[in-house]
């Protein structure tokens, strides 16, 4: 198997709280979440949350012991928390948390996990591309967005609202009825999007932060099959060229979402 990577930060000078990285048959790809404001809880941040539990996935997927990926990503969840638990607050809502998205290639099969707003692209060898996300937070998101429908940003009354919606979405993190994601419960991860594919149907596949997959919506630069078409001739960079030049260009609402770091793995010439 062939990986190319690419990340960048959302903007010049801040750090980065993506990760992706891969071992051999396996690629990783989190998307770190930072609250503002969560510094007094957890000294370490999400840059370093992301890094430690990215690192403890490829870990357990650079062997086979035969475990699927759910009690890998709980496994490493669990050995995450416990590096910090001690002197952070880690069962504040707002302290350091991740989307996960992670493949495995074996015995002729891809077995794939999604937990949270990461996207897999299965690039089918005779059909169009299947795309695979966890759709659990934009639902709870959109719902608990609902009162701001007919405010004008910029007003003290907006920021209320806004706040409030805020922290009604907080309340269904990990919480059943609401959505997942990697932060200190062990138990997210059997929770989580999974499910395999036949490496003999596949030419490839990528993986996608949100910050990337903007480039389909709601930038709407292209579709799915242009992204592996855009995959196939500039790479990962490529895509993520993109999106940031479709932002550097808007004027318009999607300025709040400028400074997203994004994230690509591309993954081709699978072993069958």
């Amino acid at each position: 198997m062939y990986v190319s990577l690419s990340t960048s930060a959302g903007r010049p000078g801040r750090s980065n709280e993506d990760f992706v990285g891969a071992v051999p048959g396996a690629v990783v790809l989190l998307d770190g979440a930072g609250i503002p404001g969560a510094e007094s809880l957890c000294s370490h941040g999400v840059v370093w949350y992301t890094r430690r539990l990215g690192a403890a996935l490829l870990a357990h997927l650079s062997y086979d012991d035969g475990r699927d990926l759910a009690a890998a990503l709980a496994s490493a969840i669990d050995e995450t928390a416990a590096e910090h638990c001690d002197t952070c607050d880690i069962a504040d809502p707002r302290s350091p948390q991740a989307t996960v998205a992670m493949v495995r290639a074996a015995r002729g099969s891809l077995d794939y996990l999604l937990l949270a707003d990461c996207f897999l692209v299965l690039d089918a060898a005779d059909g169009s591309p299947q795309v695979i996300t966890d759709e659990r937070e934009g639902l709870a998101r959109r719902e608990c967005s609902v009162p701001l429908d007919g405010l004008a940003p910029g007003n003290p009354e907006y920021d209320r609202v806004r706040d409030s919606c805020a922290e009604a979405l907080r309340a269904r993190r990990n919480q059943v009825g609401g959505y997942w994601i990697a932060k200190d419960d062990p138990r997210a991860a059997q929770e989580a999007v999974t499910g395999s594919a036949s490496l003999a149907d596949l030419n490839g596949f990528a993986l996608l932060s949100n910050g990337a997959s903007r480039i389909v919506s709601p930038y709407a630069v292209t579709d799915w099959p242009g992204v592996l078409e855009l995959l196939a001739a500039e790479g990962p960079t490529g895509v993520i060229r993109r999106v940031r030049q479709t932002e550097a260009r808007s004027g318009g609402p999607d300025v709040r979402m400028q400074d997203d770091d994004a994230t690509v793995a591309h993954c081709t010439r699978l072993s069958r």
